[in-house]
């Protein structure tokens, strides 16, 4: 195998790589990737755990962002983290339990406020749009919302029984992030 290009100091290099949120990836698993740029391993492993801590047990991407053999780490929100995250299932033991079916039901607005989120990552032209790519998600890993498939809220929505206006969400949200605040 030819040796990777030296990097030029002071030039960022950014690695996606896919995790499990609140583990240490095995040193083995992201050496080959970081050694060669300087970066410890251990160290960037450590890190991840870190910026993940709160997506326990749940497969994310985080980018990392090498500079100067510093590493910095960064999570990537996708939306079938943010479903399998608000549907709050207890953490599981990936190694016994294979092939997991995510099978709770979620409210149509917890749908939107993670549209919200995901909006500027969404190829879709309205908002509309992205809750329907959300639903979609929703849909291809198994959960519920309202207590329905996700294909037939897709129809409700479409067809405007559901209404998805963005600036609902936003006033909660805005509420919501009040609170936290106090």
């Amino acid at each position: 195998g030819k040796m990777p290009p030296k990097q030029e100091p002071g030039e960022a290099k950014f690695l996606k790589i896919k995790v499990v949120g609140g583990e240490t990836p095995a040193a083995a698993a992201i050496a080959p990737k970081l050694s060669p740029m300087g970066v410890n391993p251990k160290k960037a492993g450590e890190d991840i755990q870190k910026a993940t801590k709160e997506w326990k047990g749940i497969k994310v991407t985080v980018e990392l962002k090498i500079e100067n053999r510093q590493c910095e780490v960064r999570m990537i929100d996708t939306s079938s983290a943010h479903l399998i995250k608000a549907l709050g299932e207890p953490p599981r033991d990936r190694k016994k339990v294979k092939n997991i079916k995510h099978s709770g039901s979620l409210s149509f607005q917890k749908i939107c406020e993670i549209a919200k989120i995901m909006r500027p990552k969404s190829k879709a032209k309205s908002f509309q749009g992205t809750v329907l790519e959300i639903l979609g998600t929703a849909c291809s890993i198994g959960c519920r919302v309202d207590k329905k498939e996700p294909k037939e809220i897709q129809d409700l929505v479409k067809s405007g029984e559901y209404e998805c206006k963005e600036q609902i969400v936003l006033c909660q949200l805005s509420k919501n992030t009040q609170l936290k605040k106090k």
